[in-house]
């Protein structure tokens, strides 16, 4: 009977968990570490993705600005997100070069969705406002920007 070698068998899922979805260097170890694998065969797998193509973490960081601005996220709040996935800083600046937003008018989007246009000028709701927007990963300039009526 044929058994799968355990490198192979870390090669094969860490290509049935992109085949799925993006992952970076750091998610795809992380999961294949939870699922059991060797540090050995986890490296291994994990070169073999990079140098195939299959991994890619500019194209990861790519996808995941394009999901945080659908979420009407800012830079900051992106920047800290692929931070945390441990994406080199080179790369979210390429990334962030490469899918260029116009952060001001993606603030005042987002206030807008988020507040259905209720802008009011009373110092608690504006407060409220700021701290949603600043939650949301805006700079001061952005927030000001989104909150002054035109």
């Amino acid at each position: 009977m044929y058994s799968l070698t355990p490198t192979w068998t870390a090669k094969k899922t860490a290509l049935d968990l992109l085949s799925r979805c993006e992952y970076g260097r750091y998610e795809l170890q992380q999961k294949l570490l939870n699922k059991g694998f060797e540090l050995s065969d986890i490296d291994e797998a994990v070169e073999f993705c990079r140098e195939h193509h299959y991994l890619d973490d500019l194209r990861y960081a790519k996808d995941q600005i394009k999901q945080h601005v659908k979420k009407g996220h800012g830079e900051r709040r992106i920047r800290q997100d692929l931070h945390v996935k441990h994406v080199r800083s080179e790369v979210i600046d390429q990334a962030l070069a490469e899918e260029p937003q116009n952060w001001f008018e993606l603030a005042k989007l987002s206030v807008k969705k988020y507040l259905e246009d209720n802008l009011t000028c009373e110092s608690y709701e504006h407060s409220k406002q700021v701290r949603f927007l600043q939650y949301r990963g805006f700079s001061p300039e952005q927030i000001q920007y989104a909150l002054n009526p035109e």
